[in-house]
């Protein structure tokens, strides 16, 4: 069933079919979308372009923008900066609206000023590197996130481990930007608890062994192991652990729920906890359909990442309710950055209901509130508490 906000936005698409009727076919809106579509992280970067276009398909299939369908430039950064710094390029030089994109916080980091340059809005559903919506003033910002930063995961993970006991807190990052900044978002939530790592590791990414590191962390007593870091480099670090048959939880980011790592680090990686706005349960009607519509459009019985999918599908939507409150028709990047940080009416997503979500102050569309601690059983994510299991029936709003 389509969701009710959804509903007055077609009807608008459909009184622009009527127009649009006796006239010549109406060029399409170009919408880029940018992120690692192969190599190693890939495993996001394919469910966020599918969440995408899952949604295109969705409007376009009751008239588009007002008769005119969105048409998606696609470009593959493989998570690389140089690459995706080319690739944006590319996008604003072919005439794109808008962007919706990256994966990789460095990559992203790489890019901003691409589309910031040329103001035109981008909207990251993936990298969640704090740095990304701070680099610029808000005001004068066109980048835009619905994935949760990790200046909230940080102590939102932060908090639970201490809630547990651990105290002890050894820190694994890998040396690329999002693990860089991760880490100083991790030392800066422990700071507020009046506590300092035990220990603090860096590696390179394609590291294949890090029992010396693992070693140094057990030896300054460190009784949990916190990782910043993608999903094969996390599972080397499970897999490490493990080698030393040393028996310490391993907490991180949303990238402990990757295939790369559960799979990675097989049963190394069970009871691993992490940080997620959005766990691939029916608790809802939303989310019910928004599962069984990927299932049956993409021929699979699993999302690999769900965060990544569900998180562009929502992005693709906002985008779209943000150009049907442009004045005049005038998709132009001012207008639609305008249009993103004073929405007319809320938008019920698939991760949360987006009331008010951005502004010209605040380019991040989820708060602390929404997210809850996932753990790894039976290489699947499920709920850590059953009390957040049943408070995921009901929609949390942006506090």
């Amino acid at each position: 069933m389509l969701h009710s906000n959804r509903r007055f936005v077609f009807l608008l698409m459909g009184l622009g079919l009527a127009v649009q009727a006796s006239a010549e076919p109406p060029v399409p809106i170009r919408i880029g979308v940018i992120g690692p579509f192969t190599g190693p992280s890939a495993d996001f970067g394919l469910p966020m372009l599918n969440g995408v276009k899952m949604a295109v398909d969705e409007i376009n299939a009751v008239g588009g923008y007002l008769g005119r369908s969105l048409e998606l430039v696609i470009k593959d950064d493989q998570a690389n900066p140089d690459t995706g710094r080319s690739q944006s390029q590319a996008l604003v030089n072919e005439k794109v609206v808008a962007t919706i994109g990256f994966c990789n916080t460095g990559v992203a980091m790489n890019s901003l000023a691409v589309f910031n340059d040329a103001k035109l809005p981008l909207i990251v559903p993936c990298a969640t590197g704090s740095p990304l919506t701070s680099t610029y003033p808000p005001a004068t910002s066109y980048v835009f996130r619905t994935s949760p930063k990790d200046s909230i995961q940080a102590p939102f993970v932060v908090d639970d481990l201490l809630a547990r006991g651990w105290k002890r807190v050894a820190v694994l990052h890998d040396s690329t930007g999002y693990g860089e900044a991760g880490a100083k978002d991790v030392e800066k939530a422990l700071a507020a608890k009046h506590l300092k790592p035990v220990y603090v590791g860096k590696f390179p990414l394609g590291v294949k062994d890090l029992t010396k590191e693992l070693s140094e962390a057990k030896a300054a007593g460190a009784d949990v192991i916190f990782s910043y870091t993608v999903g094969p480099e996390n599972a080397v670090i499970a897999r490490s652990r493990q080698a030393l048959n040393w028996k310490v939880p391993q907490v991180g980011a949303w990238t402990l729920s990757f295939p790369s790592f559960i799979e990675g680090a097989r049963e190394a990686s069970e009871g691993a906890l992490m940080a997620q706005s959005f766990i691939a349960e029916p608790s809802n009607e939303r989310r019910s359909s928004f599962l069984s519509n990927y299932a049956r459009k993409f021929n699979t019985k699993r999302i690999p990442v769900p965060m990544a999918a569900a998180q562009a599908y929502d992005a693709t939507y906002l985008l779209a309710h943000a150009m049907f409150n442009v004045p005049s028709g005038k998709l132009e990047g001012p207008f639609i950055k305008a249009a993103l940080e004073q929405p007319k009416r809320p938008y019920y997503g698939v991760v949360t209901t987006y009331d008010k979500s951005f502004s010209e102050n605040d380019k991040d569309a989820l708060s602390p509130n929404m997210l809850v601690m996932g753990v790894v059983r039976n290489g699947q994510i499920s709920f850590a508490y059953p009390e957040d299991a049943k408070r995921n029936l009901f929609v949390q709003r942006k506090q």
